[in-house]
């Protein structure tokens, strides 16, 4: 990953973190999917809980907004990763895992992230086959210990934490990633194998609490 394209990114970020949001910790390996079966709304009207979209492999949670250029890149340098969205549902689907995106960014829905703006960009963006719910008051972001957009959390079949962090190496431009550990991840966890490694630095915008 580009060290100038994040230095440039964290700048024009609102509040753009790397790696930590105050003392949060986020959710342990092996743990399970906390608030499983808290119904949250989404952009097609339906309400989903984490155990309504989970599938026989697992299910894959990605905390993700509309307004961060981690998310949707900028004109300065990077095309952000939300992208690749698309192929990690694919890769998802194809692997009986579930996929959701989750919008926490509550100080922020009237500046970009309210509902009527998540339904907007999910159709700008081409995403609209991809769960998106909205997580009223941070609550679900919370009990995650979640800290950036984008943040992922895989679980297994048992709706066990296996990975957690970033998706790859290089939010600039997908055709540079050496590493792609979600992907990576997706396959292993539909196999039943080791992860390795099973965690990784989350870099974006910090998500937008409320205090």
């Amino acid at each position: 990953m580009k060290f100038k394209a994040l230095i440039l990114l964290a700048a024009i970020a609102f509040g753009a973190t790397a790696f930590t949001y105050g003392d949060i910790e986020s959710l342990a390996i092996g743990a399970k999917a906390p608030k499983a079966k808290m119904k949250m709304n989404s952009t097609t009207g339906d309400m989903y809980s984490l155990d309504d979209l989970k599938k026989g492999n697992g299910l894959l949670v990605m905390f993700s907004c509309n307004t961060c250029p981690f998310v949707g890149g900028s004109d300065r340098g990077t095309e952000g990763w939300e992208g690749r969205y698309n192929d990690l549902h694919k890769a998802c689907s194809a692997r009986s895992i579930g996929m959701v995106m989750i919008n926490s960014n509550e100080a922020k829905r009237d500046k970009g992230d309210s509902m009527e703006d998540m339904i907007a960009h999910a159709i700008e963006a081409g995403i609209q086959e991809i769960p998106y719910v909205i997580d009223l008051k941070h609550s679900v972001a919370d009990a995650f210990g979640a800290k950036t957009t984008p943040h992922t959390f895989l679980f297994n079949a048992d709706m066990e934490l296996v990975y957690k962090g970033a998706i790859d190496d290089n939010v600039d431009n997908a055709a540079d990633v050496e590493q792609k550990w979600l992907n990576d991840a997706i396959v292993n966890c539909s196999m039943r194998k080791l992860i390795e490694p099973n965690t990784t630095k989350a870099i974006g915008c910090s998500i937008k609490r409320v205090k």
